[in-house]
């Protein structure tokens, strides 16, 4: 007689504080919290597997050694898309799982798409495109568009996991879109749900690193940003990355917030045209303005993104606080770290910010989160304060401490030279870092500074006289 596998049951765990209940609860009975529990499966394993030993039962991995472990070697796979291949380290590493996350409108289904159809012309394998939120005519609709056409992409519309799995066939590239409409027979919740997302992830997981296929994943993000489903969908996979930029400019920024084959916080520009999505190489005319130089408020800093150095333009402005308890406001600037910088400019340098409103923006869209931004902060808010312009052909950069001294940053001499290649003439940096670009003294203008009173002092922004 043949015995029956049963099937996996399910629980509710709440997130908050653990506790497990049978059946799906609006509150948790232990800690209280509201719509905290998540369905999760539970593994049934069998009565002989449960009574076996680690001593007795068989292993069927063994631990090795470092030297006798075998070096995989992979070729990347380029995607088409220069921008596309530089944020991910130099191309597509087969087996990898890359999620890719964005706010609607942004433009992933468009960038995925063409990548998909450079892979169908260029890979002997067919290229697996699973729109399950669109059916397959408007995908066709969107590849004419696009101007694409290969019949070695194939189209299929479809929600559940088994199913897509069992059409996987010989593709070797698979795109997800979307992990959050995507659901597995084995849970019963709706699709897009904490359990579901995570238990789908999970299954993508197995079946690209068993049969070493790519999956391209598209995630839903919050209306606070983050990825949408729990926080151990970003950590099960290879790569992921955010696309970025606002629905009316035509620039977007594609960034790496993981990567386990290259670096973590490489971004990628891209502009959005009427035959899709092309990167975008001369940096100049979206980090920098035609009018910088004229108006007081703004200073350009080289910051330092994954593997690429860009000149970054910082613009301030500073005006009279009709209330009492002053504003300030950043864009693409930690609002922790202006504050702090305002307050080195009021105790070391004299210069008052007490009764004013500021605001911050870096240009383009970009954050910049490195401390090599701090003495262009600095150098910004002390133009807009006392209303002297920066130079438009200096750049400055450099770590402000809390007691005004300027520490040295990683990567001096790569800033300099990216400054040298887009023609400025005089860069102000830390004086410990002088002695790693001396080498560039011939081609461009160092002047080391070790306080921000000093640099003040160099770049002529007179401190108020009031103070």
């Amino acid at each position: 007689m043949a015995t029956k596998t049963k099937a996996p049951t399910t629980q509710f765990v709440c997130s908050a504080c653990g506790y497990v209940a049978p059946k799906w609860l609006g509150r948790c009975p232990d800690c209280g919290e509201f719509n905290t529990m998540q369905e999760e499966i539970v593994r049934v394993t069998e009565p002989q597997k449960a009574e076996t030993r680690r001593g007795v039962s068989e292993m069927k991995t063994r631990a090795l050694p470092l030297s006798k472990i075998g070096y995989e070697k992979f070729e990347r796979v380029k995607s088409g898309i220069s921008e596309f291949d530089t944020v991910l380290g130099g191309g597509i590493v087969p087996g990898s799982l890359v999620l890719l996350g964005g706010d609607p409108g942004i433009g992933k289904s468009t960038l995925l798409t063409q990548v998909s159809a450079h892979l169908a012309q260029t890979q002997s394998s067919p290229t697996l495109y699973v729109s399950a939120e669109e059916s397959c005519s408007q995908v066709k609709m969107r590849c004419e568009r696009l101007g694409l056409n290969s019949d070695n992409l194939l189209l299929l519309n479809e929600t559940c996991l088994e199913d897509i799995e069992n059409n996987l066939g010989e593709s070797k590239f698979v795109v997800i879109d979307s992990i959050q409409a995507v659901y597995t027979e084995t849970l019963s919740s709706a699709a897009g749900s904490v359990g579901q997302v995570r238990e789908c992830a999970a299954k993508l997981m197995r079946i690209a690193k068993s049969q070493n296929i790519t999956f391209f994943i598209i995630g839903h993000v919050t209306k606070e940003g983050a990825l949408a489903g729990p926080k151990v969908l970003e950590h099960i996979m290879d790569t992921v990355l955010y696309f970025e930029g606002q629905q009316e400019d035509n620039f977007k920024l594609l960034r790496a917030v993981k990567n386990r084959f290259g670096s973590a916080q490489e971004v990628g520009v891209f502009e959005m045209t009427d035959s899709g999505v092309k990167s975008v190489r001369d940096y100049a005319d979206i980090f920098l303005s035609e009018t910088r130089g004229l108006a007081a408020g703004s200073a350009v800093t080289p910051s330092e993104s994954g593997n690429r150095c860009m000149n970054v333009e910082i613009q301030t402005l500073i005006s009279k606080a009709p209330y009492g308890q002053p504003r300030r406001m950043s864009l693409g600037v930690d609002y922790n770290k202006l504050v702090v910088l305002i307050a080195v400019l009021e105790k070391r340098c004299g210069i008052p910010f007490f009764n004013t409103d500021v605001y911050i923006n870096a240009m383009g869209g970009i954050r910049l989160n490195e401390p090599s931004v701090d003495l262009a902060i600095c150098a910004a808010l002390a133009s807009a304060a006392n209303d002297v312009p920066i130079d438009k052909y200096t750049a400055v950069f450099g770590e402000v401490g809390l007691t005004g001294e300027i520490r040295p940053v990683t990567y001096a001499d790569k800033r300099i030279n990216e400054c040298i290649k887009t023609g400025f003439k005089r860069v102000i940096l830390p004086a410990k870092n002088m002695k790693t670009c001396e080498k560039y003294k011939d081609k461009i203008e160092l002047i080391p500074v070790r306080y921000v009173g000093q640099m003040i002092k160099e770049l002529n922004l007179r401190n108020n006289p009031q103070s």
